[in-house]
């Protein structure tokens, strides 16, 4: 048997000579390394969940990639491109591309009795992918769309129907000026929520065609092609591809196609985001380097309890190295153990929070209602490989301890 792992364990276990005292010591270490792992994983899923729900809120009403008119005007009054079902196919060939679907915006003012709100509606063709609407949906149903007849129904966000006093199947006249002010009545059939109120005051979802006859546009023109990906990751790299394939469409009439990201779009909230990393990593050094000093003083206790011991075995021939692994096994059993439980109730109050949802939180503040919750093995095979490693590092410092400790001196160490 490996005679410094025979002497570790048998220390863990509070045999051998010395003061009782590697027990207590022991637990506490262990403690502290459990709770600064749970502290660790809470606060890795916690960000990345926010991150994560967030960025899919933002692509839901932008998508990742947008296809438009290549000209100087950044408003919501777009000039149209024309429909292109080969630039459409030749996108979805790109890897990594998910889904491609047209779309259309219109400034408008919607007017009640008692209040007047200006708002862009969306219009949404047969090619809509409703997954994040259908999420978001709080009352009502999604808009049915077919090609013979167009829908007069509408979705508005629960903010604007607060605001505007109106509720499910409500009608809704909308007018739009230009050189003259056209009206429009819809009928409320759904009410979202997102909880983010920067879109969700400004959206409303309805027919494209809608749109298109309100600009005077033929039923081949739209604002443009809102593209989706698998993975937010490799959005520079797919948007790359895409802005190859629609840079070089130029139509009968002069007509180009830019590309945007949802990154250029809105570069704020992005950056905003990108803060959110710097500050997990804050919190993880710091938490490592806590939970580092404790394992640190456990271990010079454990040292200084075993000085006779140390004195004994250095008498009879043990080299320093060896000495010293006996107490970095140790370190070792205390670190595994610590990362063990650590895992098992960090892992398991994220589970809770996920599916249980018992931490809650102010939208108006947070844009979301429950603490988010996103964690991947990845994360956690990463997590645990980084702290047992940097643990292991800082222990070879205080074992050193050992060499400094004279065997005539240690003997009679009392």
């Amino acid at each position: 048997m490996n005679f410094e792992l025979f002497i570790a364990r048998k220390i863990r276990s509070g045999g051998l000579t010395g003061k009782r005292l590697a027990g207590p010591v022991i637990k506490v270490a262990t403690l502290g390394v459990t709770l600064g792992m749970v502290v660790m994983i809470l606060s890795l899923s916690i960000g990345l969940g926010f991150k994560r729900e967030i960025r899919q809120k933002i692509i839901g009403f932008g998508s990742h990639i947008q296809l438009l008119n290549y000209d100087y005007n950044h408003s919501w009054e777009t000039n149209p491109i024309k429909k292109d079902s080969s630039l459409v196919n030749e996108v979805m060939t790109v890897p990594g591309v998910q889904h491609i679907q047209e779309f259309a915006t219109k400034p408008g003012i919607i007017k009640t009795k008692d209040a007047i709100q200006g708002i862009v509606l969306k219009g949404m063709g047969l090619d809509f992918d409703w997954t994040f609407l259908s999420g978001i949906l709080t009352e009502g149903a999604p808009i049915q769309l077919n090609d013979s007849v167009k829908s007069n129904d509408i979705l508005i966000s629960a903010e604007l129907a607060k605001m505007l006093h109106l509720k499910l199947g409500d009608p809704v006249r909308m007018y739009f000026v230009q050189d003259n002010i056209l009206a429009r009545k819809f009928t409320i059939t759904g009410i979202y929520d997102s909880h983010f109120s920067e879109y969700d005051n400004v959206f409303a979802f309805v027919d494209l065609r809608h749109i298109q006859k309100l600009n005077g546009w033929g039923s081949h023109e739209i604002s443009g092609y809102e593209v989706t990906i698998d993975e937010f990751d490799n959005l520079e790299e797919v948007a790359m591809e895409v802005i190859f394939i629609a840079g070089s469409r130029i139509d009968e009439e002069g007509t180009m196609i830019r590309t945007k990201t949802i990154t250029q779009i809105q570069p704020q909230i992005f950056g905003w985001l990108d803060l959110i990393d710097t500050n997990i990593l804050v919190i993880l050094v710091l938490i490592v380097i806590v939970a580092g000093f404790n394992m640190i003083s456990g271990l010079l206790i454990l040292i200084l309890e075993r000085t006779n011991m140390i004195g004994i075995l250095k008498a009879i021939g043990a080299r320093d190295w060896s000495l010293r692994k006996i107490f970095l096994y140790l370190s070792t059993f205390i670190i595994g153990r610590g990362l063990l439980w650590g895992n098992f109730i960090g892992v398991s109050l994220c589970m809770a929070q996920k599916y249980m949802h018992l931490a809650k939180l102010d939208a108006a503040n947070y844009y979301l209602d429950t603490v988010p919750i996103h964690l991947t093995p990845w994360h956690l095979i990463i997590l645990n490989l980084a702290v047992a490693a940097i643990s292991l590092l800082m222990m070879l410092g205080p074992s050193y301890l050992v060499t400094r400790i004279s065997p005539v001196k240690a003997i009679r160490f009392e």
